[in-house]
C-alpha cells in the first residue's frame, strides 16, 4: 500500500519551473492532447491560443432534436440579473424590432381587402433593473395575428400579446405600408394607379391607447410670388416667364378619437380636398394642360399648405390631436421651404429630429 503524504504548498521558483516544464511539453505536443488534458492550457502558451482549441465537431446534425430539458439549459443572457446590465441602469423608453416584413391584409372601405407588404416596428419599455426582452417574442405575437384583416383591434390584441409576454408597462407598434388607389386623369379618361406611404401606429403608454394614422401626400407647388411676378412681365414688357413649382409632401399624422374609424381613403380625400394639385399618374396633353391650369388657381407657399390642412383637420370630428409637416422642395432655391404645425399635446415638442425633413421624400 502506498502512503502519500501531504503535499506542501509549492513556491514560486517551484511554479515557475513547473511552468517550463508545461510549455516545454506544450510545445512538443499535439494541439488536440494539449486541449484534452487542459484547455485553460492555452493561456499559458503566446502565440497558440488559437491552435490550442478544443477538439469539437464540426458537422452540423439536421438529426439532432432540442426537448424541453435541453432548452432549459440553453442560456438566456437577455432575461438574466441586473449585474449582467452594461452602462447606466436606466429605465430604456422604447426597446424592440424595426422593418420585419411580411405581407399583411389590410381591410378597405368598400369592404375588400388587399395584402401588402407591411414593415412592422414593435417596442416595449425595458425598466431600469432589466438586462433586456427577447425580441423574437414581439415577432411571434405579430405572426399569430398575421392571418386576420388588419384593423386596430387587430393591432391591440398583437399589443396585448407581447406586454404580457414581456411584461412591459409601455409598448408601440407601427406598420408602414404602401397603399394602391386607382386615380382618373384630370380631362383624358386615363386611370392609373397612385400609391400613398401610410403608417398606422398604436401606443400604450401607462394603460393608456393612442390610435395615430400617419399619411405621406405629395403634390406640386406653385409659388404665389413667382406667379405674379411673371404675369407682371408678360403684362408690362411682353415677356414670356414661368413660375416656379415643385414636387412637395406633407406628412400628416393624426390621432384618430376613440371609437371612431378613419378609413385611409377618407384621410387621402380630405389631403385632396385641401390641395387640390396632387401630382399625376397617367398624363396626355391635355391632362398636361389641366395640371398647369390647376396649379395656377391653386398658388401655394408652405405656410399656406400647412394651414389649409389643418383648416381641413380641425373639421374631422374622427380626428383628435394631429401635426402636418411639408416640404417644398424647391426648383428656385437649393434648399426646401419647410413648416411645421401641430394642434394638441400627442405632437408639441421643442426639439425636431435632424433628418425629419430629410424624409419627406417621394421614393417613387
Amino acid at each position: 500500500m502506498n502512503v502519500h503524504g501531504k503535499i506542501d504548498t509549492p513556491d514560486e521558483t517551484q511554479a515557475k519551473a513547473a511552468l517550463e516544464t508545461l510549455r516545454a511539453w506544450a510545445a512538443l505536443a499535439d494541439p488536440v492532447e494539449v486541449a484534452r488534458l487542459d484547455p485553460a492550457i492555452a493561456r499559458l502558451l503566446p502565440g497558440h491560443a488559437v491552435a490550442n482549441y478544443p477538439d469539437l465537431s464540426r458537422q452540423f446534425d439536421p438529426d439532432f432534436k432540442v426537448d424541453e430539458a435541453y432548452k432549459a439549459s440553453l442560456p438566456d443572457l437577455q432575461n438574466g440579473p441586473a449585474s449582467l446590465i452594461v452602462g447606466a441602469k436606466n429605465r430604456i423608453a422604447h426597446v424592440g424590432i424595426s422593418n420585419f416584413r411580411l405581407p399583411v391584409r389590410f381591410r378597405t372601405r368598400d369592404n375588400g381587402d388587399l395584402t401588402l407588404e407591411t414593415s412592422v416596428t414593435g417596442t416595449v419599455s425595458l425598466e431600469a433593473e432589466k438586462k433586456g426582452i427577447n425580441m423574437s417574442r414581439v415577432m411571434r405575437s405579430f405572426y399569430s395575428h398575421a392571418e386576420e384583416s388588419f384593423s386596430f383591434e387587430v393591432m391591440e390584441a398583437a399589443l396585448n400579446d407581447y406586454l404580457d409576454d414581456l411584461e412591459s408597462f409601455d409598448a408601440r407598434l407601427m406598420m408602414r405600408f404602401s397603399f394602391p388607389v386607382k386615380r382618373p386623369s384630370l380631362r383624358s379618361g386615363l386611370e392609373g394607379w397612385q400609391y400613398y406611404d401610410i403608417a398606422l401606429e398604436l401606443i400604450d403608454m401607462g394603460g393608456v391607447r393612442t390610435k395615430v394614422i400617419h399619411l405621406d401626400y405629395v403634390y406640386s407647388s406653385t409659388c404665389p410670388c413667382s406667379l405674379e411676378l411673371s404675369e407682371h412681365a408678360r403684362a408690362t414688357r411682353g415677356q414670356l416667364a414661368t413660375p416656379h413649382s415643385q414636387r412637395s409632401v406633407a406628412r400628416i399624422s393624426a390621432v384618430i378619437e376613440a371609437g371612431e374609424c378613419l378609413w385611409f381613403e377618407d384621410l387621402i380625400e380630405l389631403a385632396r380636398a385641401a390641395v387640390p394639385t396632387e401630382t399625376q399618374v397617367m398624363v396626355k396633353r391635355e391632362d398636361e394642360q389641366a395640371f398647369a391650369e390647376l396649379n395656377a388657381a391653386n398658388p401655394i407657399f408652405v405656410e399656406d399648405a400647412v394651414r389649409v390642412f389643418a383648416q381641413r383637420l380641425l373639421a374631422e370630428p374622427r380626428i383628435g390631436d394631429f401635426r402636418v409637416l411639408a416640404s417644398h422642395q424647391e426648383s428656385l432655391h437649393s434648399h426646401d421651404a419647410v413648416a411645421v404645425l401641430t394642434e394638441g399635446e400627442t405632437f408639441a415638442s421643442a426639439s425636431l429630429d435632424p433628418q425629419l425633413f430629410a424624409s419627406l421624400v417621394h421614393r417613387g
